[in-house]
């Protein structure tokens, strides 16, 4: 049985490239909720598909190893399996069954030589042209709080994801929360996506392609698998796609001015301001998107004293443009890349960090301490007013 690969054991089949921590942070850039497939399969080493391969990474101080997994099918075994699937799912009308019959054809192994390729993607994949060293140090100058959370949260970069697997990834975060949406991208991938290994028995598949959502039974098959009203979206964004732009459409957004790229997309089933911006900003490379939701309102709110919208309850599409151009105004032309590092910060997942440094633990003392006053002036004017109403009357 094929396993998943540990640098500690020394294979020669480990690649590397240079990258320091400050450049690159795997536990933060991959755990913080722009991509739902990768996952900690040993410590510090992370297991995931990404174009098509199956890697798993880790890195020292200032090296990033990858090691890259080959897809191996036995067809005489395929052949087999797949006619045994035939014949079940004509007695039982049960396509569950094939994604378990396929896994059984599975193997992992290693690529033999080094493929320049393969580097190719990777640097490609997390944008290492990107300085964000320098990145980081500019808008520590212009924004102080950037500054004190920027000593902790270091390396955390975009990635550039494949805009299909991009958008319908994001189609199902739609009120669901990280953990969640994992386990929705993972069925859709194992239903209706190309096995390509199994590691310590543990299926790796392809993200589907367009054409594999567009079927009319795919809403049936992925509301049985919980995904709810999602399930609608997914089948009608690519079969709008397909039918309406193409197949590379999506890709082609790449080249559009960011207004014009989010327009297009919100013009698809279930992708709003919100989702569209996602796509725009990790996989169309359109920088300046700014993605906000309820939590990145908050940190606008708590941490940049915000004031439009503080009495309404729901984010409306204009407080949503206003805070977007607040930060665009602040971090400049990557303000979506500075907005991640904060909202990797905000992350629970991620306090612990917080708590370790004495720093930012004084800082959230000093924060607490003043929202207390905010609160407090707040409740005296309330009452100053009341005070002043009673008079006239």
């Amino acid at each position: 049985m094929s396993q998943h690969a540990l640098l500690s054991a020394g294979c020669k089949a480990w690649r590397s490239l240079s990258c320091p921590r400050s450049e690159l942070r795997l536990d933060l850039t991959l755990g913080c909720g722009q991509t739902f497939r990768w996952r900690e399969t040993a410590n510090g080493h992370w297991t995931g598909v990404m174009r098509g391969k199956v890697w798993t990474l880790t890195q020292t101080e200032d090296t990033l190893w990858y090691y890259v997994y080959s897809h191996q099918i036995n067809a005489g075994i395929e052949n087999r399996l797949k006619q045994e699937v035939e014949d079940e799912e004509q007695l039982l009308g049960n396509t569950s069954k094939r994604t378990i019959k396929q896994e059984e054809a599975g193997l992992c192994i290693v690529m033999p030589e080094p493929d320049s390729k393969e580097e190719e993607l990777l640097r490609d994949y997390f944008q290492l042209g990107v300085k964000l060293g320098d990145l980081y140090r500019d808008w520590s100058t212009v924004d102080p709080h950037f500054k004190q959370t920027a000593n902790i949260f270091t390396g955390v970069r975009l990635l550039r994801q494949d805009p299909v697997e991009c958008l319908f990834s994001f189609i199902c975060s739609s009120n669901n929360h990280i953990s969640r949406i994992q386990g929705m991208v993972d069925r859709l991938c194992q239903t209706l996506g190309t096995l390509l290994c199994k590691l310590d028995d543990v299926a790796y598949h392809d993200f589907p392609p367009l054409q594999a959502l567009t079927d009319p039974s795919v809403e049936t098959r992925l509301r049985d698998l919980g995904f709810g009203y999602r399930a609608r979206f997914l089948q009608q964004s690519s079969q709008t796609i397909v039918n309406s732009h193409g197949p590379d459409w999506l890709q082609s957004l790449r080249s559009a001015p960011y207004l014009q790229a989010r327009d297009a997309l919100r013009t698809l089933p279930g992708v709003g301001l919100k989702v569209a911006d996602c796509v725009c900003l990790m996989s169309l490379d359109k920088f300046e998107a700014l993605p906000v939701d309820t939590h990145v309102w908050q940190i606008a709110k708590r941490d940049y004293s915000f004031a439009a919208g503080s009495s309404q309850k729901t984010l409306t599409d204009r407080v949503y443009k206003e805070i977007g151009d607040f930060f665009r105004k602040l971090w400049g032309p990557y303000a979506g890349w500075a907005h991640s590092v904060l909202f990797c910060a905000d992350l629970k997942k991620f306090q612990k960090l917080k708590e370790e440094n004495p720093v930012l633990k004084d800082e959230k003392t000093e924060l607490k301490k003043k929202m207390k006053e905010r609160r407090q002036d707040r409740y005296e004017e309330k009452q100053s007013e009341k005070g002043k109403k009673h008079q006239r009357k």
